[in-house]
């Protein structure tokens, strides 16, 4: 859809955001051990920072989703091919997601991170609540007005509508040619604007990790230090059963050179722990791949909304946590209707402010888990949160580059040294 950026220019971006990081790491921990004194004010320009950064991402999101989505479809032609792309692809997600889950409920039950944990008595969780009702969560795909699900950036809604948009595309002629036409152009420049605005990741990554240690500095990762390292490893397992998956579907040559392409956006989504962050140049970086801008456009969007790994680990993992904290014993009955639960109650809440903690807390009294247990994780979410994320970019990646192979339409990436 655009033209390939320039692997120098790459390596540089890498190395900025890189930077950022191990900047922000010893300017937080330097000004909490050393200047106490500055800590809000660090914060609060922590605070600029990250938040000048997401705007200015989430301001594009809404139209390129639009546009490369509505693009992609338009592009298909056949509704027929729209169908069973979307229709392998979300069996893919679907699949993903239960070994997520799975991962996540295995990993606590083997390594018993709630064991040893003093559990709080009280905890005001009340503005994470959101039950999950069926209902609700049909009614809410389909948006009242397109204008407010783009203000929103509710993804969910903007992919109902711009899927939608791009199957009539073909009955109306003429002004369809037009409109897509339209879209492919609204797409490349949107991906300018993003390259814009990706001059600014570097701070960001900088201020998201430099006041989260200025707050909190070491102790709080050394308190919760054994939860961390279980949590992480558990991540790390489902990496490495997401990517023996997709080597399975690619050939390990070409995992090889895909993992290389999502060394970037990856990173990104880790530094700012936020998905949104990550995904123009995630769909960037797997056209420089080679998945078509057709796929890539069609899938990640999806994606997004129904292909969260990370997050739909967490909580599982998050649940049975909370439960050997409090000395709760479920049955594996119980805690495999759990996992089904949590494969219905976390399609519904992609557009959601801290979205695994919203979706944990719905589940966790249908189970008779305390909700004050939240009060154990709410502390360090900003951490856990960079690793869900890293791994929400680095399981659609896989899902566009699968769904690509699929479709027989998988090109030759540049060179693998291109990072």
């Amino acid at each position: 859809m655009g033209a390939a950026i320039h692997p120098g220019n790459t390596r540089k971006r890498t190395m900025a955001i890189l930077t950022g990081l191990v900047l922000g790491i010893v300017v937080g921990l330097a000004v909490h051990s050393f200047f106490p004194a500055y800590i809000h004010a660090a914060e609060q320009f922590a605070s600029l920072l990250t938040g000048l950064f997401l705007r200015l991402i989430r301001m594009v999101i809404a139209p390129l989703v639009f546009a490369t989505l509505v693009c992609g479809i338009g592009k298909m032609g056949d509704q027929s091919l729209v169908v069973r792309v979307g229709g392998k692809v979300l069996l893919w997600f679907i699949g993903m997601s239960f070994l997520s889950l799975s991962i996540g409920l295995l990993g606590a039950n083997l390594l018993q991170p709630g064991v040893g944990f003093t559990p709080p008595q009280v905890a005001d969780v009340s503005s994470l609540k959101h039950p999950f009702q069926p209902i609700d969560f049909i009614l809410h795909i389909v948006p009242t007005s397109v204008l407010d699900a783009m203000g929103r950036n509710d993804i969910l809604q903007i992919v109902v509508f711009s899927v939608l948009f791009g199957v009539a595309l073909p009955a109306a002629g003429d002004a369809g040619k037009t409109m897509l036409a339209w879209s492919e152009e609204l797409a490349k420049i949107m991906l300018r604007m993003t390259d814009l605005v990706m001059v600014t990741a570097p701070l960001a990554v900088f201020g998201s990790i430099m006041g989260s240690l200025a707050h909190s500095g070491l102790g709080m990762l050394l308190q919760y230090g054994r939860f961390l390292a279980e949590f992480y490893g558990t991540i790390l397992f489902q990496w490495g059963v997401l990517t023996g998956a997709t080597i399975f579907m690619l050939g390990f040559a070409r995992v090889r050179a895909l993992i290389k392409a999502l060394v970037q956006p990856v990173l990104l989504g880790f530094s700012t722990a936020s998905s949104e962050a990550a995904y123009p140049l995630l769909l960037e970086k797997l056209e420089e791949f080679g998945v078509p801008a057709r796929i890539g456009g069609f899938v990640l969007p999806l994606g997004y909304s129904f292909n969260l790994d990370g997050s739909i680990l967490f909580q599982s993992f998050g649940a049975t946590f909370i439960a050997q904290a409090y000395g709760i014993h479920l049955e594996w009955s119980q805690q495999m209707l759990m996992v089904l639960v949590m494969m219905l109650s976390s399609k519904g809440i992609a557009g959601v402010p801290r979205a695994s903690l919203v979706t944990l807390v719905a589940v966790l009294p249908q189970f008779g888990l305390p909700e004050a247990g939240m009060a154990l994780i709410l502390g360090i979410d900003h951490f856990l949160d960079m690793a869900r994320t890293a791994t929400n970019v680095l399981g659609n990646g896989y899902a566009a580059a699968v769904s690509a192979k699929w479709e027989g339409v998988l090109e030759d990436g540049p060179a693998e040294d291109a990072i």
